[in-house]
């Protein structure tokens, strides 16, 4: 394929905090989240907080999908009885991102050790855009984004839109 006719993407982002406790003032995972995007100048184009309800997570989900093309859920992953993104979220997936989860573990295993194996984070690709699912702990949201999804989001996306 020519290299004229390659497509350039433009990367954006939506963020999603699950909590039934955070609010904007001391939702400082989605802050995070949100600086390090803004440090690629890569724009925020929706920012919102959710209960832990899996109607809610998903109409929020749609809603974002239609501003953005790497929409990032944290919170809500874990074991707990309310913890239902993974149960929201995963039916929907058209094609899993399985390296994601399995590499977040691997990584969380270095800083938390073998807790990381009650880390259910996942990512996909719905309708051409990337899906992250990812814990809501400051230092889980700093790995995943810094670490695994800013360094490869133009790579997903250029394969999610081919």
């Amino acid at each position: 394929m020519n290299k004229n006719h390659v497509k350039t993407l433009e990367i954006s982002a939506a963020i999603i905090t699950v909590s039934s406790t955070r609010t904007m003032e001391n939702d400082t995972s989605g802050a995070t989240i949100a600086t390090l995007f803004k440090d690629l100048e890569i724009p925020i184009q929706h920012y919102a907080i959710v209960p832990d309800q899996i109607d809610a997570i998903r109409n929020e989900l749609y809603t974002a999908m239609k501003m953005a093309n790497c929409i990032i859920l944290n919170g809500g992953t874990g074991l707990t009885h309310d913890d239902c993104t993974i149960e929201a979220i995963s039916p929907l997936l058209e094609k899993k991102i399985d390296g994601f989860g399995e590499l977040f573990r691997m990584k969380s295993l270095q800083e938390i050790g073998t807790a990381s194996m009650l880390s259910r984070a996942i990512a996909g690709v719905i309708r051409e855009k990337a899906i992250f699912c990812i814990p809501g702990s400051t230092p889980a949201v700093t790995l995943a984004t810094k670490e695994l999804i800013l360094p490869e989001i133009a790579h997903i996306l250029s394969h999610a839109n081919r």
